[in-house]
């Protein structure tokens, strides 16, 4: 499959080895002289487990108000669209912030930098029990994201520079894999506190689980042996992001990251309100519950590596898409299985694409590798917001067809772009055959 059909480089063997001249003559091969770390390596593990755990932390955090919204609702009087702003501030505070960040990180180090941003989430994360109104609660999100935002470009970053390129994608699928697990493990355990103490006891509950998770997360996580320290001018910053927003290569794969959390977004700020409203009813410990299907979400991101070795970038593009619609026509039906089984397909397909789009990203970037991701975090959590925002208006104004509606059309989109990838492929294959 062509590179340029879904985004991805053909530069990026310019990055995935570095042999020593000396390594050439002596014969050594090329895995033998690269010093990066690869699956039965040293610190391999360790640093698995330490992005793992951040990346748990980061979706606990990120989304934990986001099971809660019926009951943030009730206690403030407000409707679903203004609830939806808890979640909506704190990934549009990481979606704002990520860019700088990520520059901070060029030039003080991803690891630095990583542990930073969830030392001060984790304590914005502390103070959210206690916000004394839903404008207070919204400020404390808003801060909690923007802190956040170190993290996901730098760890994508941190895994480009210390990772072999062979074990890029499934690294990286295991940090989103983490995400999910995160996100899943959050509003379980929200759900079922806050049935029985409220939802202020089951946000502490989460800042609890962060505060373990980041102390973990600096202990294991191995000193970086390929950082190289960047610049913070201006001037330098702008003229990297204005390279990497040229470049329509990386432009496609910005878009696909937030069509698919635009979908993704708005189903499980909305799926709440709908499972605990007729004709399901449900109790808010049950509803919790429901995001056990992350689990699927962990398995499908992490098995990207291998889906994109079998189908190719575009391919996998494609059936991560097609899942997501088929799970958000599902999810359609007055029954609570066909709901979840779409919950089901809906996350399998949402991560798969979203771990084949970020890492065909890092690979694409050849430098300022730190911008470039944070360039396509920021297009994905702006995804998130207009999703819940978006998906709670509509189910305000149409059910949950209203917000399916707009999961569809978010879909068709990564399809359109896909295929216009596709056509761009055959056009460079005719023109060098030519």
């Amino acid at each position: 499959m062509s590179p340029a059909s879904t985004g991805a480089s053909t530069a990026v063997g310019a990055v995935a080895t570095v042999p020593s001249s000396a390594s050439a003559v002596s014969g050594v091969s090329r895995a033998d002289s690269d010093s990066r770390m690869a699956p039965g390596g040293p610190g391999y593990r360790r640093m698995s487990l330490a992005l793992f755990l951040a990346g748990v932390a980061t979706f606990a955090l990120l989304y934990s108000t986001q099971a809660l919204l019926p009951l943030i609702s009730g206690e403030f009087g407000v409707a679903a669209s203004e609830a939806s702003w808890t979640v909506a501030a704190a990934t549009g505070g990481l979606a704002l912030f990520v860019l700088p960040m990520s520059a901070l990180s060029e030039r003080y180090g991803r690891r630095a930098v990583m542990t930073a941003s969830l030392a001060v989430a984790v304590g914005v994360g502390l103070l959210v029990p206690f916000a004394p109104s839903l404008g207070w609660l919204v400020v404390l999100r808003g801060v909690q994201g923007a802190a956040l935002a170190g993290l996901p470009a730098s760890a994508t970053a941190y895994l480009a520079e210390e990772v072999r390129p062979r074990a890029l994608v499934t690294a990286i699928g295991l940090f989103v894999a983490g995400n999910s697990v995160g996100g899943m493990s959050g509003r379980v355990i929200t759900g079922w506190v806050a049935q029985e103490w409220g939802w202020r006891i089951a946000v502490g509950a989460i800042g609890v689980l962060a505060v373990a998770c980041a102390v973990a997360f600096r202990l294991l996580l191995p000193t970086p042996r390929h950082f190289a320290p960047g610049s913070l001018r201006p001037r330098v910053l702008a003229r990297t992001v204005r390279a990497h927003l040229s470049n329509p290569l990386l432009c496609r794969l910005y878009a696909i990251g937030a069509l698919f959390m635009t979908v993704f977004g708005g189903v499980y700020t909305v799926i709440g309100y709908r499972l605990t409203e007729a004709p399901f009813s449900l109790p808010q410990g049950i509803v919790g519950s429901i995001f056990l299907v992350y689990l699927v979400g962990t398995v499908s991101a992490s098995t990207a590596g291998r889906l994109v070795g079998t189908l190719g970038r575009r391919g996998a593009l494609y059936l991560a898409g097609g899942t997501t619609a088929t799970g958000l026509l599902f999810s359609l039906a007055d029954s609570l299985p066909l709901v979840l089984l779409g919950l089901v397909l809906i996350t399998a397909g949402f991560f798969a694409g979203h771990a084949v789009a970020s890492s065909a990203v890092s690979k694409t970037a050849t430098t300022g590798r730190a911008q470039a991701s944070a360039l396509y975090q920021s297009a994905y959590y702006i995804g998130s917001s207009a999703g819940s925002t978006v998906g709670a208006i509509a189910f305000h104004a149409g059910g949950w067809a209203g917000t399916v509606g707009v999961g569809v059309l978010a879909v068709l989109g990564v399809v359109t772009i896909t295929v216009f990838g596709t056509r761009a492929a055959r056009r460079q294959t005719l023109l060098a055959a030519g």
